[in-house]
């Protein structure tokens, strides 16, 4: 790659970062975000009480709080976890398929620039702003169940680095998919690719303890085709107590992703971005 190319890539990061940030989508989304961190610190906060008065005898109060505490950011970050899914989409959905409709394409690809320069600048921009709300909302949860809760989630870099693992999976699809479609198509096949990532999921979960092997496996068929949902598994694997109340949370896993899925979901991010900066280079428009 030459110095010409990382200065053209550049300034499509930046361009495309600070488009993000004059999008209302954007703003809207962090307010929601920042709502929700608001809503989930209150509500925390008097149920952490509650337990500490209605703790059940035979149960060490530290050990008890502790498992509370980590069910309710795993439940949390789940909810953070589907925000990061839908800004992902919403933001960069027709992000190359939305200028060439507009035509704005052309005064961008007639300039001295190469097609897969602005993929990939674009790419940059969007995943930049993704891993900032990532680690912002995030972060704020977890600085929530430590002051009130004195709670420490168990790996929380690990799991954060997940988690905008997770996003930057979802954001090669989606443009790879505006490479490729119209908008509204590649809207539609996204949300159709999360939700067989979502089912499959649960169909794992269940053939992994009713022993069926066509159940598990055909979960692990939607994984490979799209590793979101397996990838929040395993980041709240990582977050999650041993304990009583972590083995009954909807949100602990049964069957848990290994570290070869995330270097598989590493290179399924490269691959993808790979894919759509080879399609938009031979797409005519």
């Amino acid at each position: 790659m030459t110095t010409s190319s990382l200065h053209q890539i550049g300034v499509i990061t930046r361009l495309t970062f600070r488009e993000a940030q004059r999008r209302r989508l954007v703003w809207i989304g962090l307010g929601l975000g920042a709502a929700f961190v608001i809503l989930f610190t209150v509500g925390y906060y008097f149920a952490y009480q509650e337990v500490l008065r209605n703790r059940p005898q035979g149960f060490s109060q530290q050990i008890f709080v502790d498992q509370f505490s980590g069910v309710m950011l795993s439940a949390g970050l789940y909810v953070i976890n589907f925000l990061i899914i839908m800004i992902t989409v919403l933001t960069s959905v027709g992000v190359i398929a939305g200028e060439i409709s507009s035509q704005t394409i052309h005064a961008l690809a007639s300039k001295p620039i190469r097609r897969w320069e602005i993929v990939l600048g674009k790419w940059l921009g969007l995943a930049t702003m993704l891993t900032i709300y990532t680690i912002i909302l995030s972060v704020a949860l977890m600085i929530a169940v430590r002051v009130i809760g004195g709670y420490t989630a168990n790996n929380p870099l690990p799991a954060l680095g997940i988690l905008v693992l997770e996003g930057l999976t979802v954001l090669s699809v989606t443009l790879l998919g505006s490479s490729l479609m119209s908008t509204l198509a590649n809207g539609v096949v996204i949300f159709m690719l999360y939700g067989v990532a979502f089912v499959g999921g649960w169909v794992e979960q269940i053939g992994t303890m009713a022993g069926s092997d066509t159940a598990r496996n055909l979960g692990i068929a939607s994984s490979l085709l799209m590793p979101s949902e397996a990838l929040w598994r395993y980041a709240a694997s990582l977050l999650q107590s041993s304990g009583l109340l972590g083995a009954i949370s909807p949100f602990s896993t049964v069957s848990q992703p290994t570290p070869a899925f995330v270097a598989y979901a590493g290179v399924y991010v490269v691959a993808l971005l790979g894919a759509a900066m080879w399609t938009f280079s031979r797409r005519d428009f």
